[in-house]
């Protein structure tokens, strides 16, 4: 697992990766964290979310995914059904979850440089050594980075 740190979706626009992944919760808000930007500025992944069934816990460990064009600029992004909600101060980060799309994602995303923030260690208060060693295990020999946001405070929405 490579590591930096900064901007998750600017150096996607600079063809640094191919496929962004964040976490994101079975409601369909992308409301909180990352996941607010990327709504904000990929609306392209917003709508893929709106296309699944919302409070649907059939969705944990799976993903919506949207094609980005901006220029020169392609990528995927990937909505990750890492949690079910956002409510209460429990831990909302579902390993089982994020082990089912990390090991989907090995699959679909083969030979592909894959980025990600800390999914499921922000606002879903997961715990980040647990998934970071999911995720490792997972694409064990693929080009996957994770990326520290600076500015950011909670990861997953």
């Amino acid at each position: 697992m490579k590591e930096v740190t900064g901007d998750l979706l600017a150096p996607a626009l600079q063809d640094h990766f191919d496929v962004i992944v964040h976490g994101c919760n079975c409601f369909c808000t992308m409301g909180a964290g990352i996941a607010k930007n990327i709504k904000k500025q990929f609306p392209e992944a917003y709508a893929a979310d709106q296309e699944t069934l919302p409070a649907d816990h059939a969705k944990l460990g799976s993903y919506s995914q949207a094609s980005i064009v901006r220029g020169d600029a392609r990528f995927i992004i990937v909505n990750a059904y890492t949690q079910y909600d956002w409510r209460g101060n429990s831990v909302k980060a579902d390993y089982a979850a994020i082990r089912k799309v990390f090991a989907s994602l090995r699959h679909e995303f083969a030979g592909l440089r894959i980025a990600y923030p800390l999914i499921g260690a922000g606002l879903a208060r997961g715990d980040w050594h647990q998934i970071a060693a999911i995720i490792a295990e997972e694409l064990a020999g693929m080009d996957h980075t994770l990326v520290r946001l600076g500015a950011l405070v909670g990861q997953s929405a």
